[in-house]
């Protein structure tokens, strides 16, 4: 399976956007899910995930409440969705499959 990330981009502190993960090749549908994020000289860290079997979802505290983690009916795509941006959210942002597959990556920038 091959994940592109897509819908990264620079936007003010405050604003929102949507990014998504394709799968091609594959889906997401029995694999868990998770999106990712790392900033310049820092860990990856995971922000979100999914679980396509019961569709339970957890996000971490610096995110919660501000990101929505979702998939289309057919679990081709998945998407993160991201409100009330701040500063400290710039990243690249990564989605992940099955704890194996991942994605090229896309930037996500928030400026002050």
């Amino acid at each position: 399976v091959r994940l592109v990330e897509s819908g990264g981009k620079l936007v003010q502190t405050g604003g929102s956007l949507r990014l998504s993960c394709e799968a091609f090749g594959d889906t997401f549908d029995d694999y868990a899910i998770g999106w990712f994020r790392q900033a310049p000289g820092k860990e990856r860290e995971g922000v979100a995930c999914l679980s396509s079997s019961d569709l339970s979802t957890e996000y971490s505290d610096s995110v919660k409440g501000r990101f929505t983690i979702s998939s289309d009916d057919a679990w081709k795509k998945v998407f993160l969705q991201m409100n009330s941006l701040k500063p400290e959210d710039t990243a690249v942002y990564y989605c992940r499959r099955d704890y194996h597959y991942w994605g090229q990556g896309t930037q996500v920038a928030v400026s002050s």
